[in-house]
């Protein structure tokens, strides 16, 4: 068992074991006793850590969103070209879905319950605060540059790129019945990404 004197690792620990059971489980599926062994801990301090599941799978959600959201502040997007600023985000966005398929499994999870858990967070909006006005930034740049149109909305600017790889990966089962198509081989996935990025500089591109 976990030394309980060390209370930030078996914190650590049980929401580490918690993050994989969600992604593989769902938040319907998971199972408090396969967390607390995987963790090496005992029920008791899985609750008094995170009172019951329902916050744990809010916390290990708030941790897969301060991950990307830490990572894009690697990406060092404010002292970029804009145009190539908004090519990074774009790469970095599908990479990061690729490697990270427990992200894209807790949002799968989130969103059939109707986002019930991020409603309760406050973590989660003060980190995409920063994310959409680091992005507001990159196309007031590319205004001012005279390569990006005018009234683009980051928001909505955003929601495309995400969307651009979420969809693809999150039903790349249905399409690939579909259209006869291997969409994870090494070719296709590089084809999607060269399709992600010109879509998004396409639309946003001054005519």
């Amino acid at each position: 068992m976990v030394n309980s004197r060390d209370p930030e690792r078996t914190r650590h620990r049980i929401l580490a074991a918690a993050t994989e059971e969600f992604a593989r489980y769902g938040l319907g599926g998971a199972r408090v006793d396969r967390i607390a062994r995987r963790a090496a801990a005992n029920k008791r301090m899985l609750y008094y850590y995170f009172r019951d599941k329902d916050n744990l799978f809010l916390a290990a959600l708030e941790g897969r969103y301060a991950h990307i959201r830490a990572a894009e502040r690697e990406l060092d997007l404010e002292h970029l070209e804009p145009r190539i600023a908004l090519k990074r985000l774009v790469e970095f966005t599908w990479r990061y879905f690729l490697e990270h398929p427990e992200f894209l499994t807790l949002l799968n999870s989130e969103n059939l319950h109707k986002g019930r858990h991020v409603r309760r967070s406050r973590r989660v909006p003060e980190m995409h605060s920063t994310l959409v006005e680091t992005l507001r930034g990159i196309l007031r740049r590319g205004e001012r540059d005279g390569v990006f149109r005018a009234g683009i909305d980051p928001v909505q600017l955003y929601i495309s790129i995400a969307g651009e790889g979420y969809f693809y990966l999150s039903n790349r089962y249905t399409l690939a019945q579909i259209f006869k198509r291997d969409l994870m081989s090494r070719s296709a996935l590089a084809e999607r990404a060269r399709h992600n990025t010109a879509m998004i500089l396409n639309a946003v591109r001054r005519p």
